[in-house]
């Protein structure tokens, strides 16, 4: 470790003109200017002069705002296959493709037949929520098809509109922006031989750590995000467990606009005969994904909420039968579709004497009549409290109370949990899903009041 010696005001070690250190201190202040591991930063020193240091600290062993990653990160998404094919993808795929799990290895596997504009498309149900001021790392795992002419791959942080991701298109690999700012989609392409970090083509100039990446086998890729509209977005791969830094688009200083709408995005993956058939089926393996705010995350959204009338009871008409009672899904519109929108409460109160309820939270069911009501121009999210019946979706939480409880039955979703009751949707079919407060009475006729809250972020 490098010492500064306030006797002599010097750095130990005045025999060496140049040294490498993990970190540098700037002199008797004893402040940390720069950051080396796994970086070192060099340190050059005369008998005339005060050591020369980088003010900033750069590379991967930073975030994407500057910041050392030393705090934990808030997990804003994960999926792995462990068992089957986990339900957070929704999938679009032509005639003659197959997407199968693959249990032993623990992966889907896309498979295209060699027909020509054969496609499969795999996106999350949730888009994730980038915060001001916090980097957002995205990790893929994934094994692409080894490159053949007219089969196009694609996977990484993006949706119909907007996003990064790696491409590979024949033999030909690029990173990708793609931004909808003008009204029109936009896509800058970058070959990996003009990738203006390190371009992984091995012994050349352009890449400092002499791999040579083989897109055949299996990767990890690494995307973070410093959006505020004007940002820097960096993208690479972690190989021999190092983070290696391949290209950064920057767009602060050097554009007049914003680099792209949002970048509260889905993740996705593609694999397309593009432009005519190709000579031998192929295969791109779905292993694993991640997406991370980095050094945490605050719901600061706007507060919405919604009641069953005081003066009109949901009646629950026969015991054992589940009703609806409160329905809210985003709203359709293109613009709204990609919304986040967070349950973040609930209450319920019984008023039928000697009748006890059991209330359940369900995501992605289906409500059967009633009408469904925007929340209000500015908002995303439309609900229904006139539904009739209820059907399928799966059981997020669940509970019970009584016409003899003395005051209302509160649920507050717990902030650690709080994406799980993320408003979801299948945008490959423009369809929001919703998340239903149902309840059942113990007998005939119960009735029941409610209410609902969520926050959206999206604003």
């Amino acid at each position: 470790m490098t010492q500064y010696r306030i006797d002599s005001n010097e750095f130990w070690g005045t025999n060496k003109t140049i040294y490498e250190v993990n970190f540098v201190a700037n002199g008797p202040s004893g402040n940390i200017v720069s950051t080396g591991n796994p970086f070192p930063v060099t340190i050059q020193q005369s008998s005339s002069s005060s050591p020369t240091v980088t003010a900033n600290p750069t590379g991967v062993a930073v975030d994407a705002f500057g910041r050392a990653r030393v705090s934990t990160p808030l997990t804003l998404f994960d999926s792995s296959h462990r068992y089957n094919d986990n339900g957070l993808w929704v999938t679009s795929n032509s005639s003659g493709t197959t997407i199968t799990f693959d249990s032993n290895a623990g992966l889907i596997n896309l498979a295209l037949p060699t027909t020509a504009n054969a496609e499969i498309i795999r996106e999350t149900t949730k888009v994730f929520s980038y915060q001001p001021g916090k980097s957002l790392q995205i990790l893929n795992t994934f094994v692409f098809n080894p490159a053949q002419t007219n089969l196009r791959q694609r996977a990484g942080y993006f949706g119909a509109n907007n996003g990064i991701y790696l491409e590979l298109d024949g033999s030909n690999l690029y990173l990708v922006e793609r931004n909808f700012v003008t009204g029109t989609l936009t896509e800058t392409r970058v070959a990996q031989a003009d990738w203006n970090i390190d371009t992984l083509l091995g012994n050349v100039a352009s890449s400092p750590s002499k791999i040579t990446l083989d897109i055949s086998k299996a990767q990890i890729m690494f995307i973070d995000v410093e959006w505020l509209g004007l940002g820097t977005v960096r993208c690479g791969f972690v190989i021999d467990g190092k983070l290696i830094h391949c290209h950064s688009f920057h767009h602060a200083n050097y554009i007049t606009s914003t680099y792209m709408t949002t970048a509260s995005l889905p993740l996705r993956l593609e694999i397309k005969n593009n432009n005519g058939s190709t000579a031998n089926a192929s295969v791109m393996k779905q292993v694993c994904s991640s997406v991370l705010s980095e050094g945490g995350y605050e719901l600061r959204g706007a507060q919405q909420a919604v009641s069953i009338p005081i003066t009109a009871p949901i009646d629950l008409t026969t015991a054992g039968t589940y009703y609806p009672v409160i329905s809210i899904r985003l709203k359709s519109s293109p613009n709204r579709l990609d919304a986040i929108a967070i349950l973040t409460a609930l209450s319920i109160l019984g008023l039928t004497n000697n009748c006890n309820y059991n209330w359940q939270v369900v995501s992605n069911g289906t409500t059967v009549g009633g009408t469904w009501v925007s929340a209000g121009a500015s908002s995303a999210v439309e609900y229904n409290i006139t539904g009739t019946s209820f059907s399928g979706g799966r059981v997020l939480a669940s509970g019970y109370t009584a016409a003899s409880a003395q005051a209302t039955i509160a649920t507050d979703i717990l902030k650690e949990a709080l994406f799980k009751f993320q408003l979801e949707r299948n945008a490959l079919t423009s369809t929001p899903y919703e998340i239903t407060l149902i309840a059942a009475g113990s007998t005939n006729g119960g009735d029941i009041l409610a209410s609902m809250d969520w926050e959206e972020v999206s604003r």
